[in-house]
């Protein structure tokens, strides 16, 4: 009898052990080979392979030496993805180019192996800047919505859409956000240059986002979330809304949260904010503060235009948000470099101001970063108010051809090596000269992004536990370390 129990209880266990849930690929440098990829300016290396290297032992580094640092026990965020938002102004111009070209031109950015392997996707609920016109999706005076319909974006944007995500494998991780309410919504009676959702139109607003989502999801593009807002406390030349901390907190809770779970849509994650990283703390204390509001939001998306120094740009402000509600999430959610001049499509300061930021949002607890147009034409556009930028691939729709500018290989060295799922580990570098951060991939694999901003090549160490190996960096690159 005591033979049989020990025997059943051998068997439960077996059972149990079997039932438990495999767990992540635990990193160890035992056998490991490093690659080294480059991006250099004044050189013709772009996410070039450039070294592969071993581990050997490692002492203790010296104070006159250059070191980098990177504990895979200590982890932190869950990856989300990079990506970039396709706005009607780069559907537009896609569908300027040759078949050839727009193959091109998905893969580079869509495929893991051809390209850089984006897996986010921002787009617009109706009209943004980045548009040849206003345009809605409504006909003016509409309150109940019955004229609702998306044909618009049928024309270009949808398309896009859905080829890109074929290209990335059958799924992009999708958001959307408005720039603003129709005209006879708002406090100004106009789409442009500010004004506020007036108070009897909330639940009519909140009532277009879940038809917007609805409609998307019909055309087979899951959306995964909707901001609130796109920037709620800029009055601009274009589409834009305020919205104060506390108007957005009511609105979220009063109506666009019950709104989207009533319409079966409670899956729908709700990003608050969306707007610099200057005025996020505030907004986060006034909307997490209130439960009945807190509930409904995922967390916080952010952007960067404000007033860009170089090498500060108010990053403590994501750490002290990561901080204060580690239970919400953190969504980089727009940046381009502004004042479009094609004389600086190879300006190597646009590739660095990316990667500067990529390194200090992720390592401030940022689990996803979204760059704003995919494509734009050889004029920065098209705008219909002007406002002309860069973005990461040009079109010159005069000559037909693609024109890739360092900011496409900087966000690369993150996009194309950061699988989905990976987990950021602690990072550190022993002197200023050089940035860094580090994700453990599921399949056990690391990527590690180390970033040169001075004029002088630098000699480092990557140290794990008690294995280390030694990498050169040429002046002013980035390299993305897997191993």
């Amino acid at each position: 009898m005591k033979n049989n129990s020990f025997k059943i209880l051998c068997f439960l266990f077996s059972v149990a052990s079997f039932a438990q849930p495999k767990t992540k690929k635990e990193f160890t440098t035992n056998g490991k080979k490093i690659t080294v990829y480059t991006t250099a300016e004044n050189s013709n290396l772009r996410i070039t392979s450039t070294d592969n290297l071993t581990f050997s032992a490692a002492k203790q580094p010296l104070e006159i030496e250059t070191s980098v640092f990177v504990e895979p026990s200590k982890k932190f965020q869950t990856f989300m993805g990079i990506g970039g938002a396709i706005t009607d102004a780069s559907a537009e111009i896609f569908a300027k180019l040759s078949k050839e070209k727009q193959t091109e031109f998905l893969n580079a950015y869509y495929d893991k192996n051809k390209g850089i392997g984006y897996s986010l996707l921002r787009t617009t609920i109706q009209s943004s800047d980045f548009s040849s016109g206003s345009y809605s999706y409504i006909e003016e005076g509409d309150k109940d919505l019955k004229t609702f319909s998306i044909d618009h974006d049928r024309q270009y944007r949808i398309p896009l859409i859905k080829q890109a995500i074929q290209t990335a494998g059958g799924k992009l991780l999708t958001y959307v956000a408005p720039w603003s309410p129709n005209a006879f919504m708002k406090s100004n009676k106009n789409v442009l240059k500010g004004g506020t959702l007036l108070p009897e139109y909330y639940q009519t607003w909140a009532n277009f986002y879940a038809k917007f989502i609805k409609a998307y999801e019909k055309e087979g593009i899951p959306i995964w979330g909707t901001s609130t807002q796109n920037e709620p406390m800029a009055v601009q030349t274009w589409e834009s809304c305020i919205y104060t901390a506390e108007a957005e907190r009511d609105f979220i809770k009063n109506f666009l949260g019950p709104t989207l779970k009533k319409e079966k849509l409670g899956d729908v994650k709700i990003i608050a904010w969306d707007h610099n990283r200057d005025l996020m703390n505030y907004r986060a204390n006034v909307i997490y503060s209130d439960p009945e509001a807190s509930k409904y939001v995922w967390g916080m998306g952010f952007h960067w235009y404000e007033n860009w120094s170089g090498g500060s740009s108010m990053f403590d402000n994501v750490a002290k948000v990561n901080e204060a509600y580690p239970d919400k999430g953190l969504l980089f959610t727009e940046g381009c470099v502004e004042k479009f001049d094609a004389k600086k499509y190879q300006f190597w300061g646009n590739g660095e101001r990316y990667g500067i930021s990529m390194i200090n949002d992720f390592n401030n607890g940022t689990a996803g970063w979204t760059d704003w147009n995919i494509l734009l034409d050889q004029n920065g556009g098209p705008n219909h108010v002007g406002n002309f930028c860069f973005s990461p691939i040009h079109a010159d729709t005069t000559t037909g051809e693609l024109i890739y500018t360092p900011s496409y290989y900087y966000i690369g060295h993150f996009s194309k090596f950061i699988h989905l799922n990976a987990v950021r580990v602690s990072s550190a570098v022993s002197r200023s000269a050089l940035l860094s951060t580090s994700f453990l991939n599921t399949d056990g694999t690391m990527a590690t992004i180390v970033m040169n901003q001075t004029d002088k090549e630098v000699t480092y160490n990557l140290i794990i536990a008690a294995e280390k190996t030694v990498v050169k960096i040429p002046a002013h690159a980035i390299q993305t370390l897997v191993y």
